[in-house]
């Protein structure tokens, strides 16, 4: 069976890139799987969601916190293109759960630092 080739990058870097039995990502109209021939699509990442990348070399899976941003499915390869995007070993659990104190404690309507603190611990593997 043939692999997909995914790129996840932000416009600071290219936070991952390879080949992939699978992708999973939240967008506005819902998640998303991707397996090899899936057809065609274009999405917008849900800010502050998390994207799971399955490796065809049967490593441990890649799980990154994503910004908003876009998704898009052409020939076997996936581009995952995110404002904000950090891979789940790279997230300091303790400023995560820092900036998620303060999101809740903060009196605004814009719930997208909440999101994005709460993504950021899911992508390391702690519950909020």
């Amino acid at each position: 069976m043939a692999n997909l080739r995914v790129g996840l990058v932000s416009p600071e870097r290219e936070v991952w890139s390879g080949e992939a039995k699978t992708v999973v990502a939240q967008t506005t109209e819902g998640a998303l799987g991707i397996l090899p021939g899936h057809a065609p699509v274009l999405g917008v990442l849900l800010d502050g969601s998390v994207v799971k990348i399955e490796p065809a070399d049967g490593g441990e899976p890649i799980v990154a916190m994503v910004g908003s941003g876009f998704f898009s499915v052409a020939d076997n390869e996936v581009s995952v293109l995110a404002e904000q995007a950090e891979l789940g070993e790279e997230v300091d659990v303790q400023a995560a759960k820092r900036a998620l104190e303060e999101a809740l404690e903060a009196e605004s309507t814009d719930a997208t630092p909440e999101r994005r603190a709460r993504a950021r611990l899911r992508a390391a593997g702690v519950e909020a």
